[in-house]
């Protein structure tokens, strides 16, 4: 692999990552500003950021208001930056502005395998106990006993119930499949809260994983209500060879230094831009490796099988509530399968990989691959966050 001090660094401009209709969008952002002390909520109007930390000191305070989206393109704000300037603050720098993930004091939840394509992974998976040298040889057989039966019916219906009777009886049941077709979606916390990485940062894998991926996805924001707010863009940074071991290794597969990116800035839902357009949603995904590798995918939550509202209300209601928000990841259809270094062993992930998940309607969330280890510690937690709006006199 590459090493850290070698990686490139990829140039990010406010036309590379604004949505394609930024001029019409309510977008909020958050900024390291060290003159401020902490971090300030924030709007993008035009290429330039607006703060409104006077207004709602957290991006969970602002969701919370009604007139959110108003207040986002209207309200008088404080100090102003250049997005160009804060997308061209090295990673890791805490004497200059730079962009933050978008999000806050939300709880960030992950719901997985919401795709039958990217759920068939996940089966692949499980039966090569995360071999990569093996998937091959699994995804072949799985493919064929299953084909494209699994595309179009919906979970926990009665077409779902015979199809796990057929699996169950050519011997490929599967906990993925349970939570893929069965009557309950899995829905698991992602990372802890203040962990995630905006745009322009490094995002981490553990030096001991052989086999992982990037995985592309759109997130919901939500309020305490249950209200879906507005959405984002995540990497939902996964290790397979660990989570192919065992599903009970899920944390130590999506939850390590650096391994969750949110961003660039959450687009609140208004007239323009309502939950039809979150269904309607296109993502792509691009890597461009150090040694020249190209990858190229996309996701489309029009093929994903659980609508996202369903999401939603597994994660919040009666049984759960989140009394400052969440955000949810709504799973990929993106799983790379074509092989990047030996034959059968399809894609993982070198150190320098420059990722960039875009949707044009989201901008784009772009980082670089590191090694967990090596990536920027997480120092910034709940009792700074509050420490800090308290020196501001903002609580």
């Amino acid at each position: 692999m590459v090493s850290t001090a070698e990686r490139p660094r990829p140039v990010l401009t406010a036309g590379s990552v604004l949505p394609e209709d930024a001029e019409r969008a309510a977008l909020v952002a958050r900024v390291h500003d060290p003159e401020a002390g902490g971090p300030c909520v924030a709007a993008v109007r035009g290429e330039h950021v607006v703060d409104l930390t006077a207004l709602a000191p957290t991006v969970s305070d602002l969701l919370e208001r009604d007139d959110a989206p108003e207040a986002v393109r209207e309200a008088d704000g404080g100090r102003t930056w250049r997005l160009d300037d804060l997308l061209t603050a090295p990673p890791g720098r805490r004497d200059v502005p730079r962009l933050l993930a978008p999000v806050d004091l939300q709880v960030i939840k992950a719901a997985g395998v919401t795709f039958a394509r990217s759920l068939l992974e996940r089966v692949i998976e499980e039966r090569t106990g995360g071999d990569p040298a093996q998937a091959a040889r699994v995804r072949d057989r799985v493919v064929r006993s299953v084909g494209g039966r699994l595309d179009g019916i919906r979970p926990g219906s009665p077409e779902a119930a015979k199809a796990k009777e057929l699996l169950v009886a050519e011997g490929l049941w599967s906990q993925y499949l349970e939570v893929g077709i069965g009557p309950d979606p899995e829905v698991f916390t992602k990372a802890p809260v203040l962990s995630a990485v905006g745009t322009g940062a490094d995002i981490g894998v553990l030096r001991a994983s052989v086999w992982n991926n990037p995985e592309p996805e759109a997130v919901l924001v939500v309020d305490s209500r249950g209200r879906v707010r507005g959405a984002t863009l995540g990497n939902d940074v996964n290790l397979r060879d660990v989570e192919g071991r065992s599903a009970l290794l899920l944390s130590r597969a999506k939850d390590n230094n650096a391994s969750c990116a949110i961003g660039p800035f959450v687009r609140l839902l208004d007239d323009d831009f309502g939950i039809d357009a979150v269904r309607d949603l296109d993502i792509g995904l691009r890597i461009d490796g150090p040694d020249g590798y190209e990858l190229r995918g996309s996701s489309s939550l029009r093929e994903i099988s659980r609508d996202v509202l369903d999401l939603v209300s597994a994660t919040h209601g009666a049984h759960h509530q989140y009394p400052d928000g969440f955000v949810l990841f709504t799973g990929t259809l993106f799983a790379p399968t074509e092989d990047r270094k030996a034959p059968g062993e399809g894609f993982t992930h070198e150190y320098g990989d420059v990722v960039r998940i875009s949707s044009p309607r989201l901008g784009a969330l772009v980082n670089t691959v590191v090694p967990s280890e090596a990536a920027d510690p997480w120092t910034f937690g709940v009792g700074a966050l509050m420490r800090s709006l308290a020196r501001r006199g903002l609580l």
